[in-house]
């Protein structure tokens, strides 16, 4: 099958950011939890939470391929593209597939609750620990830090299916997914309507928004756990008194 001369821009910017920015992050969490390294663990996973929220945001309102309206389909579709029939098999796909559209989608709900699981956890101690620890009970904290660990295996087993899926398209199917996703561009057999791609103002707004919601985080969510810097109490100078 002939491809198209011109390759049509797919994937914007923030997307392909985002998508290998979760790709870099995910061993360092592994490998900074495994080596005790709490302190990185948590920052990496406010980094974390900074990415998926900015993603969620942007699939409300960036491109087209980026948006969640724009790849989410019912079990029908899905079940025509599998058994390659219907329209939505037939036609090119610019953007997700109606499964791989899903897999988005499940990977950032899994990753979503992996950081807030992660945000009121505490260490096996209770010396080390989220964030928005103090807003739950230690039961509570328990509990969390346990699912903290079930939901990596959760993640870990969908990266695997994601690995797999990519080497059927790629051996089977003849579809490198990697490179478009690397320059942002693919070619198709037949023409087809490149989307008209969210201006990258709009993404580094919702990267702010993101952020700042990861500031807030870190710093407790006051007013309901730790106080702003700004409200904390000084520490009263010490007597020489209280040296001895």
């Amino acid at each position: 099958m002939r491809e198209a001369a011109v390759p049509v821009k797919l994937w914007d910017l923030p997307v392909r950011l985002i998508h290998w920015g979760f790709v870099v992050l995910l061993p360092l969490l592994w490998w900074s939890a495994e080596s005790g390294r709490l302190g990185l663990h948590k920052t990496f996973g406010l980094v974390m939470l900074t990415l998926v929220v900015t993603r969620l945001l942007w699939g409300l309102v960036g491109s087209p391929t980026a948006r969640f309206d724009g790849f989410l389909r019912g079990p029908r579709a899905i079940l025509d593209y599998l058994k390659g029939r219907g329209e939505t098999a037939r036609a090119p796909v610019v953007g997700h597939n109606p499964l791989g559209g899903w897999s988005v989608m499940a990977m950032l709900t899994l990753l979503g609750a992996q950081v807030a699981l992660g945000l009121v956890t505490q260490d096996v101690d209770g010396l080390e620990s989220g964030p928005l620890n103090s807003l739950v009970s230690w039961d509570t904290a328990e509990a969390a830090r346990e699912a903290h660990e079930l939901l990596f295996n959760l993640i870990l087993a969908l990266v695997v299916l994601h690995l797999a899926a990519i080497a059927f398209y790629r051996f089977v199917r003849k579809d490198d997914l990697v490179r478009p996703m690397v320059t942002g561009r693919r070619r198709f057999s037949e023409a087809v309507a490149p989307p008209h791609l969210a201006p990258l103002w709009r993404a580094a707004l919702c990267a702010v928004l993101a952020a700042a919601l990861a500031g807030w985080v870190w710093l407790g969510a006051p007013p309901f756990g730790a106080r702003y810097p700004w409200d904390q109490p000084a520490l009263a100078p010490l007597d020489a008194a209280d040296y001895m």
